[in-house]
């Protein structure tokens, strides 16, 4: 660290080699997140509610592109509520499809599915949960709309989502595992 600062040409490296790892993660997020046409394309697990089919601290990869099907009564998405800030992952278990004026019609699974359609009324629900997340959705909002999805889930990775787990329950680490990245980038010898 001494002979860092007496040659500043040496920190200066080792300040910008940090900058880069930084903003090449950056980069790295924001083209997935073209590529997937997700403001987040890859989310962690936080709950118990999608066992047994993810558990808590599964990574999952998200889809929003619907070249070859749309998103269908039965699939897993992750969708966000107005005025919060944790995306919810859920099954989407029924549409609500407007098809004339004063008519419905509901959309399960078994039935032909119309939940890709713009004015299609979504309702989701975690596998493990008794009862839709019509509790979840914001204040006046009984159903969630094609617009509030964030993507399909395509993939997962079981338990590495831990870490963001810890990371959100006890933010002291942040600022540990920050430092402690910050440290080994200035102390390492070229």
């Amino acid at each position: 660290m001494v002979s860092a600062l007496q040659n500043p040409r040496q920190a200066a490296a080792q300040l910008l080699n940090f900058a880069l790892i930084l903003s090449t993660a950056f980069m790295m997020w924001k083209g997935l997140s073209v590529i997937a046409d997700s403001p987040s394309p890859i989310v962690v697990v936080l709950s118990g509610s999608m066992e047994p089919a993810f558990q808590r601290g599964d990574l999952l990869f998200l889809w929003n592109r619907n070249f070859l099907a749309e998103t269908e009564v039965g699939e897993i998405v992750v969708y966000n509520v107005k005025g919060k800030d944790i995306p919810i992952v859920h099954r989407l278990s029924a549409a609500l499809a407007f098809l004339l004026p004063g008519g419905i019609l509901w959309l399960t699974e078994l039935t032909l599915n119309m939940g890709n359609r713009d004015d299609a009324k979504l309702l989701t629900k975690g596998d493990n949960n008794v009862a839709d997340d019509t509790e979840l959705y914001a204040k006046g909002q009984d159903y969630i709309e094609r617009k509030d999805i964030i993507g399909s889930v395509v993939a997962y990775i079981p338990f590495v989502g831990y870490v963001t787990i810890l990371l959100s329950e006890h933010p002291w680490l942040k600022t540990v595992m920050l430092g402690i990245m910050g440290l080994v980038v200035v102390l390492q010898r070229e």
